[in-house]
């Protein structure tokens, strides 16, 4: 570490000295309260243990696996050794596994037990792995025990890591059929912690309620938040319902972040039980009007809108729902926001262009990919693919995606219609499609694909559903499917995109 640098470890460091005993993490699953001493003795433990068994700076490390106390100790350790993670969803399937590894190169892997069947599947297919290990303290199955990488006394040698480093590999939807592997670095995160404590007034009496997925942007950047500045996290392995609304009375929960339906569930489950939740003052993220006004009313929280991407460390507007309803809010404090024309030149005022963004928010590129680089970072901006327009008070609202970069949202993740597509193609009964998002009462927009079948062929709905399901993670195939004897065409043959949606879209009965 240099002289002006600070990390994520020297944050762990800071937390240790600040707030010592105070308590930092609390693990449902196993009733076990951490405290910041404890995090940053872990820590040391686990960098000493993964330096022992090889790792260097630069170091890819694999986490397959659901929130844990362990998976946050290897951000830490990683963070301490200047290696980067490789955190993989572990909703996706094998080939998905696969592709995400080999693109990663990683030399040491974290798993849970549950995923080893998909190891043992690729076993012999990752070139560059050295070791694989248990992501539990107590974790059974084949892998090496995660206790024996803390068999030592915390000494590591520590090498120079700056904040400009590769901290995290999150790999986005994949816009051309393969996933993207966006870099970010230490001072994204740290960046993007500061902006979200002074957006959301976050302070050491807070509760964060730790349920989105750490492979995810949001779930790793809002537990880091919270951790920043002296607030305790709750750590759900898994989001559960019944189980967050007896976590958010019992433990006086206070903030979390939203993707449609979790607001929704957790409303129905308080409204069964009576449970208590008041002291849930500020829900941040993406949902629907009726959720959010539903929220306020009757519970008297705060809901926080925004836009923002993982090559964006998560935000890049934001604002209270009730200030602007409908839009993302406005620029945050260290960004600049700009729209675009397709010649890159800024739009007037009320005019939809291109989302671009400037900013120590802004990612370090995707991994190993520097035509796509070259493309994304044209004329010293950001290029986003979202549209969007501002009004006269300097709100965003999204319009969507540019047509090159068209995207799907079930409940908060990232689908690309081409990656569907492709995997429908292969099914010998479809001739063609064309797949977009609709309106969905429960995912806020789901997946619809409108096939023409082969000569000859024939496949049910639920049949080539099953199959995309068994092919790629089950949250990418489509909830709706529609066969069609033609689909319409552009002049090159190509299918209308356009007018497929015009005449097939809309609500869904």
């Amino acid at each position: 570490m240099g002289l002006y640098d600070f990390t994520f470890y020297d944050l762990i460091n800071r937390n240790a000295a600040c707030y010592g005993s105070n308590d930092a993490w609390f693990e449902v699953d196993t009733d076990q309260m951490i405290s910041f001493q404890e995090v940053k003795k872990l820590t040391d433990r686990l960098a000493c243990g993964l330096q022992n068994a090889g790792v260097k700076p630069g170091d890819r490390i694999a986490v397959l696996g659901k929130n844990s106390i362990e998976f946050f100790l290897v951000y830490g350790a990683a963070a301490a050794l200047g290696a980067i993670v490789l955190p993989v969803n572990w909703r996706l399937a094998e080939d998905e596994v696969r592709y995400i590894l080999n693109d990663g190169a990683p030399t040491i892997m974290f798993a849970d037990e549950e995923f080893e069947a998909i190891l043992e599947k690729l076993e012999g297919q990752l070139d560059t792995m050295q070791g694989q290990y248990n992501l539990k303290f107590d974790g059974g199955g084949s892998l090496t025990g995660f206790d024996t990488l803390l068999d030592n006394n915390g000494r590591f040698r520590s090498g120079p890591v700056t904040s400009d480093d590769g901290f995290v590999i999150i790999h986005t939807a994949a816009v051309a059929g393969k996933p993207r592997g966006a870099l970010l670095s230490h001072a994204n995160l740290l960046c993007a912690n500061l902006q979200w404590n002074w957006l959301c007034g976050i302070g050491r009496e807070d509760v964060h309620l730790s349920m989105l997925p750490l492979f995810h942007v949001a779930g790793l950047f809002m537990a880091a938040a919270s951790f920043h500045v002296g607030a305790l996290n709750v750590n759900m392995s898994k989001f559960d319902a019944e189980a967050a609304v007896t976590l958010i009375a019992d433990r006086k929960v206070s903030l979390l972040f939203d993707f449609s339906p979790i607001l929704a569930n957790i409303m129905e489950k308080q409204a069964e039980t009576g449970a208590d939740i008041s002291s849930l003052r500020a829900v941040i993220g993406l949902d629907s009007p009726e959720d959010i006004e539903k929220y306020q009313a009757l519970h008297g929280g705060t809901f926080y809108c925004m836009y923002g991407q993982t090559e964006t460390s998560c935000v890049a507007t934001f604002g209270r729902y009730s200030d602007c309803p409908g839009s993302a809010g406005r620029v945050i404090p260290m960004a600049q926001v700009r729209l675009f024309d397709d010649d890159d030149q800024e739009v007037p005022r009320g005019e939809v262009g291109e989302i671009v963004m400037q900013g120590p928010m802004v990612f370090k590129g995707y991994w190993n990919l520097p035509e796509d680089n070259a493309t994304t970072f044209r004329n010293g901006w950001h290029h986003t693919g979202d549209l969007g327009r501002f009004d006269e008070d300097g709100y965003l609202f999204y319009a969507g995606r540019k047509p090159e970069k068209e995207l799907i949202k079930p409940g908060g993740e990232n689908v690309y219609p081409a990656e569907v597509e492709k995997v429908i193609l292969e099914h010998p009964a479809v001739a063609n499609t064309v797949v977009f998002g609709v309106p969905d009462p429960k995912w806020k927009e789901g997946i619809k694909a409108v096939c023409v079948t082969a000569a000859g062929q024939s496949v049910s709905a639920p049949d080539l559903i099953a199959f995309v399901g068994d092919r790629i993670a089950r949250y990418k195939k489509p909830q709706y499917v529609q066969f069609v004897e033609s689909l319409p065409e552009n002049e090159d043959g190509s299918p209308d995109r356009a007018k497929v949606k015009e005449l097939y879209g809309g609500e869904q009965g």
